[in-house]
């Protein structure tokens, strides 16, 4: 409990610091929301990685998908890591650098209608924005808040306080620049965590082979390429969880801000190595809860013997960690969240300030006066999702899918298909972000709560493919990259 109080301190420490030095190197709105532009690739690498993976990756998706789909639930992070980061680095990494520079813009509402010349595309993306994104970091304050009530002792509402207060710390201070900088340290004590989380895994589970054996004798699915639920769900999954960010702004806003074309070079080798460490680790680790744990181990973890997914990551860590190291997965669960906290509030103010604010409002607003409201409305996402977050609605995983699926389906057609080609059509780029948004809810609303990855996977096919009608009709309005 000393080290734990002790690791905390210094850590709320660190991130005062490092706001007060984000705050002495941020003068303009531009400094705020993107660092200037002027981002390396090591922090771009860490500040992607953080942003994607966040506790509800632990708490939520690991213990669900690790219980049902038992090692196969490791095709997910080979999507993620495949997929997710070295797919979306690669193909847009460099593209979206410099669509920014050639638009002028700051955020993905303003590319969408600088490249569609639709200022309501604009105006509708930002909306989407602000109503998805607030269940979504309610969704990251829950897992973290529910982990250190259950491993740690430390109280719910307390631990909401301690996370709004220093994450609304070093963002409201130091904008982008800040969030740049913590990522980096957030990063390594995040890949020391889960190698000290395997580590202790292969132990008790007496090795590699053991647990295999293990695993097959409680089920023989749990160890075949294909888990017990099937192939459609793990499908939908994987493409859930690795093609979403081709369009989640929190992710994609990071090559707005990288340096230049060799940054995301060498930031794209780093993402990949951490994305599939970190997100191995935790899918594998989620597998363990069905040798580790039982209602008689483990009773918070289950339900009159039903398991409860939210606790079965919390429970394994009670069991597998030595007490001597807790503080470093304690440190480790914050640094995935509070990164995840800061990108999707970020995002979430810049729809505020550069969309709605100067979009529509007063166009020809100060600098001044957007740096001071980015930081406000930054300072009211952090409370409004403090306050969804004590409601404590369904479970994280529901509403991570919910809010996941819905913004991939508005954007993902359209960011793509307008990065790459230039025949894609304002009329087809919105048909597309409609259908995709109204599919994903249609099917969320109709269909039974085990079906919601599908139903997300849905919308953001039909986002996808809609364009694809629409290319024939387009004129080469543009050069794209």
């Amino acid at each position: 409990m000393v080290a734990n109080i002790v690791a905390l301190s210094l850590y709320a420490v660190l991130i005062v610091l490092i706001g007060l030095k984000g705050l002495r190197r941020t003068s303009t709105y531009s400094d705020f929301l993107l660092g200037g532009g002027k981002i390396g690739p090591w922090m771009t690498a860490f500040s992607y990685g953080t942003a994607y993976f966040s506790a509800v990756l632990l708490i939520g998706f690991a213990g669900k998908l690790g219980w049902g789909f038992g090692l196969s639930a490791m095709w997910v992070a080979v999507g993620n890591t495949l997929i997710g980061t070295l797919g979306v680095w690669l193909l847009l990494g460099h593209r979206i650098r410099e669509a920014a520079q050639r638009y002028g813009v700051h955020t993905m509402p303003e590319y969408l209608e600088a490249r569609y010349s639709s200022p309501f595309f604009k105006g509708y993306s930002a909306l989407a924005i602000f109503v998805f994104f607030i269940p979504y970091t309610a969704a990251v304050f829950m897992g973290l808040s529910y982990l250190f009530e259950s491993t740690f002792g430390i109280n719910y509402d307390l631990v909401l306080l301690f996370m709004g207060l220093f994450t609304g710390i070093y963002l409201i201070m130091g904008g982008y620049r800040s969030i740049a900088m913590i990522d980096v340290i957030f990063g390594i004590v995040m890949t020391i965590g889960v190698l000290i989380l395997l580590w202790f895994n292969l132990q008790k589970g007496g090795g590699l082979p053991n647990i295999t054996d293990s695993l097959r004798a409680i089920e023989p699915k749990l160890v075949s390429p294909v888990g017990p639920p099937g192939l459609v769900p793990l499908l939908s999954l994987v493409f859930l969880t690795s093609v979403a960010p081709f369009a989640m702004p929190q992710l994609l806003q990071k090559f707005y801000a990288i340096r230049d074309r060799r940054a995301v070079r060498i930031g794209t080798v780093a993402s990949a190595v951490f994305a599939l460490l970190v997100t191995g680790i935790a899918y594998f680790t989620g597998a363990l809860t069905r040798i580790f744990l039982s209602p008689s181990n483990a009773p918070g973890a289950f339900d009159n013997g039903a398991p409860l997914f939210d606790n079965l990551i919390p429970e394994l860590l009670v069991n597998v960690i030595p007490e001597g190291l807790t503080a470093v997965i304690l440190l480790l669960v914050l640094s995935a969240s509070m990164s995840t906290l800061a990108a999707l509030v970020l995002v979430s103010s810049s729809t505020v300030t550069k969309d709605f604010y100067n979009g529509f409002i007063r166009k020809n607003a100060s600098d001044r006066s957007l740096t001071s409201l980015g930081r406000l409305s930054s300072g009211f996402f952090i409370v409004l999702s403090i306050i969804l977050a004590w409601t404590k609605p369904d479970v994280i995983v529901t509403i991570l899918s919910i809010s996941w699926g819905a913004i991939a389906s508005v954007f993902l057609g359209p960011f793509i298909w307008g990065i790459l080609s230039k025949r894609m059509s304002r009329t087809g780029a919105i048909t597309a972000s409609l259908a995709g948004l109204g599919t994903c809810l249609f099917l969320f609303f109709t269909q039974e709560a085990s079906r919601i990855p599908q139903s997300a996977s849905t919308g953001m096919i039909v986002s996808l493919v809609v364009p694809v009608f629409f290319l024939p009709f387009g004129r080469k309005k543009e050069k794209v990259s």
